[in-house]
């Protein structure tokens, strides 16, 4: 009964999605599935990796719209892009900011390219990830940053140093005037690996305070997560601990090169690192997990890097369906699937870098 029920709810939650689409095609989407937008600005910036739901009204931002941050350029270079798009449920897209990395309020070694790692605060802060590049290569990667932007979309502050190196994803709770935001590292000893694995990488905790009149400022940093495997990838830039998402108190980790998820208790409360966490889950239906987030059912959904697969697991470790997300390219699904976000009531949205689009199942 237990295992019917949580298969009942995740019917709700995803669903087989469609092909890539390609200018010029006119392929129907399957059942319940529809394309909301493409993700693509006036400055040709391509794959589409972080999502975010707004929620809050404030200055430039809607309740109930979507952000979504662009990790390459118009060049297709990897670690390049700048840009954040604001998408409405019906599919209007404005431009909600263009980050220029001359001219950057603080630290950022290296510049901007924007990551999964994308949330947005109540009270209309909204930080992002930047993992740069200067050629779209691994070699030239470097630490990052948080970038911190008002409602209105400007740069007004960076947070940087030893702790946050190659922010790759992100997770948020947040309590209104204080908040957690963790946040994935994928860059300790790579780029000097050489491709190799190096057991370096993190997951931190950053405490913040902030009020609509005060940005956000961090209390304190705390590791809660290492020793995850990464690497440079010559397709992927890198590759380690990617997604993250917080369910009753616990985090749970995709660790990519492991093929595994991994749990951190007392994640919000822990003042020592947990390591790799515990193992939710390993192996059968997961392929590079890539993507995660936690349904406001407690269901762990993650997709596949290697396959384009989503894969749906309960809180006790069991994985109870699996769906073909993306089925496009050699090898059919792979790399597209990054960005989830589980809107109560509305259904599973997902970015697709494959073909460059906000898409939603219901």
């Amino acid at each position: 009964m237990k295992r019917f029920a949580y298969f009942s709810i995740l019917v709700l939650t995803l669903a087989v999605i469609a092909p890539r689409l390609h200018a010029g095609d006119h392929q129907p989407l399957p059942h319940g599935v529809s394309l909301v937008a493409s993700t693509i600005p006036a400055n040709g910036d391509v794959n589409p990796y972080g999502l975010s739901v707004e929620p809050v009204t404030s200055g430039n931002l809607t309740a109930g719209h979507l952000l979504v941050s662009n990790f390459n350029n118009g060049q297709n270079l990897q670690g390049t892009g700048t840009t954040i798009m604001d998408i409405a449920p019906n599919g209007t897209v404005i431009q909600f900011a263009q980050i220029d990395p001359a001219n950057l309020p603080g630290p950022c070694p290296g510049g901007v390219g924007l990551t999964t790692a994308l949330n947005v605060l109540r009270n209309g802060w909204v930080i992002v990830g930047s993992l740069p590049t200067t050629d779209g290569m691994s070699d030239t990667a470097q630490a990052g940053c948080l970038l911190v932007l008002n409602n209105v979309g400007s740069v007004v502050e960076t947070f940087s140093g030893s702790l946050i190196n190659g922010p790759w994803d992100s997770a948020l709770a947040d309590s209104g005037n204080t908040s957690a935001l963790f946040v994935s590292n994928v860059l300790n000893g790579t780029v000097a690996g050489g491709g190799n694995i190096v057991n370096q990488g993190t997951v931190i905790r950053i405490d913040l305070v902030s009020s609509t009149t005060q940005m956000p400022e961090i209390e304190s940093i705390t590791v809660i997560g290492s020793g995850f495997a990464e690497r440079t990838d010559p397709a992927a830039l890198v590759i380690g601990p990617t997604g993250v998402g917080l369910g009753s108190g616990t985090l749970y980790v995709a660790d990519s090169l492991e093929n595994r998820i991994g749990a951190i208790a007392n994640a919000l409360t822990r003042t020592d690192s947990a390591g790799r966490g515990t193992l939710l889950t390993a192996g059968a239906f997961l392929n590079d997990p890539l993507g995660l987030t936690v349904a406001p059912n407690g269901v762990i959904l993650t997709v596949n890097g290697n396959n384009g697969l989503g894969i749906a697991i309960t809180p006790a470790g069991q994985q109870v369906r699996r769906v073909v997300l993306d089925n496009t390219g050699m090898p059919p699904g792979a790399g597209a699937l990054f960005g989830l976000a589980d809107v109560t009531g509305t259904g599973l949205y997902f970015v697709d870098d494959a073909s460059n689009t906000l898409n939603l199942f219901q």
